[in-house]
């Protein structure tokens, strides 16, 4: 049936025109952002998901931040135990020779002066023992480490402080006035630094331990972190070969669509033709 009031023909051209626009515009979306999953009107379901992995890799940014944290004290306790541990050993031989009672006064006040200068090294070093505010060898407060271990929060990593302070910790038996002033004291001083070359080996061990385990945490945060987002990737990013290839289509068939309704709106003027005399 002809018909001025109603263009069937138009109306359906007009349909699927509108239909290729829709899907013209979702397929330029998803190659100018490059995501086949932009928002939540895409696909919720897929959203939702992504967005609960997106939160996820975001946490484990903080895990690696304090692990990194973590690490870096404890490796500024070891380089500083590690310094303990040199001092006491050149402490052991001024013992051993101090223990010699065959000395003179001279000899032995000089190797007393030696004793005591690197006794007071090791506070020195105890002290400049420091990162981040923490200090994993300090006697009087020393600083445990206890590093994120998962997004969530519920899992942590610790590593024990090892006090080296003079008279405390691992030398408790060293004290800030230890002296070889004399062959006995300087024989008795002999199993002391022996005992505590021994303690501060055991402490860098421990420490030396968890600052490896604090490392291969970091490793597994970063992999992990990288499979997440890897994991988001396939649930959200667009294919932009096959979008490119859509795009060509759709742009087609826009075309075909409005060459369509053209032809579709000019079929009224058919009935002119019937009123003409």
């Amino acid at each position: 049936m002809l018909s001025v009031n109603t263009n069937v023909g138009a109306m359906a051209a007009l349909q699927n025109l509108n239909s290729t626009n829709a899907e013209l515009s979702q397929t330029q979306t998803r190659i100018n952002t490059g995501l086949r999953v932009a928002n939540a009107k895409d696909n919720g379901a897929v959203w939702a998901i992504a967005q609960n992995q997106r939160a996820t890799s975001q946490s484990l940014n903080a895990v690696k931040d304090s692990l990194q944290r973590g690490q870096s004290t404890v490796d500024v306790a070891l380089a500083a135990g590690e310094t303990v541990s040199d001092l006491l050993i050149q402490m052991k031989e001024k013992v051993l020779a101090a223990s010699d009672s065959t000395l003179d006064t001279n000899s032995r006040a000089a190797l007393n002066d030696e004793f005591k200068s690197l006794r007071d090294q090791i506070s020195k070093a105890v002290n400049n023992a420091e990162f981040n505010g923490g200090n994993m060898l300090k006697g009087v407060s020393p600083t445990n480490i206890s590093a994120l271990a998962n997004a969530d929060g519920t899992a942590t990593i610790t590593v024990t402080a090892q006090p080296m302070d003079l008279g405390t910790g691992v030398l408790s038996s060293l004290t800030s006035t230890s002296s070889i002033g004399t062959a006995t004291l300087a024989s008795g001083m002999i199993a002391t630094i022996g005992q505590a070359i021994i303690d501060v080996s055991a402490a860098l061990s421990a420490l030396g331990t968890g600052s490896k385990t604090l490392s291969s945490h970091l490793t597994f945060i970063g992999k992990l972190q990288d499979t997440v987002d890897a994991g988001i990737g396939n649930l959200v990013d667009a294919d932009l070969a096959k979008e490119s290839a859509r795009l060509q289509a759709l742009q087609t068939k826009q075309q075909l669509g409005i060459q369509a309704l053209s032809i579709a709106n000019q079929a009224p003027q058919v009935l002119m033709a019937l009123f003409r005399g």
